[in-house]
């Protein structure tokens, strides 16, 4: 039987081995470290990105609200002490591996249709305060 090629229809095995490296990386009490390709499709600070690649710690403690789904990882980070949000595709994932020693998997990096300018760009600094009372408005 040649295992070379996965037929189409089969669902990819990669979101499964990057959860198993995720996981090994933690149970040995090693840093997990997610290389991404970036592109429109991922968002991720973008002063952060080199030669259009970051790599993400997605260690418990570097972590807050960590999902990784099928689709997509996404969680909350700290950049120079501001949280962001991060959301990567699956697809965009280039390897996971552990800090200490190298040891994970790299994977085919695929091009993902870009999500929406609105979905990906980090919101828009708030307005600065104004002088003056504060106003509240009773909404019914």
């Amino acid at each position: 039987m040649d295992f070379s090629q996965a037929p189409a229809d089969l669902p990819s095995t990669k979101p499964y081995l990057v959860r198993a490296i995720w996981e090994w990386c933690n149970d040995n009490g090693f840093t997990p470290y997610m290389a991404v390709d970036v592109d429109g499709s991922c968002r991720v600070p973008m002063e952060f990105v080199k030669d259009g690649q970051i790599v993400l710690n997605i260690g418990m403690e570097a972590t807050n609200k960590l999902q990784m789904g099928n689709e997509m990882v996404s969680f909350q980070a700290r950049f120079g002490g501001v949280a962001r949000d991060i959301s990567v595709p699956m697809a965009r994932i280039a390897a996971v591996y552990a800090r200490e020693n190298g040891a994970g998997m790299a994977f085919e990096v695929e091009e993902v249709q870009s999500l929406p300018e609105e979905t990906h760009e980090d919101p828009p600094d708030p307005p600065p305060p104004s002088a003056g009372r504060p106003h509240l408005q009773r909404i019914k």
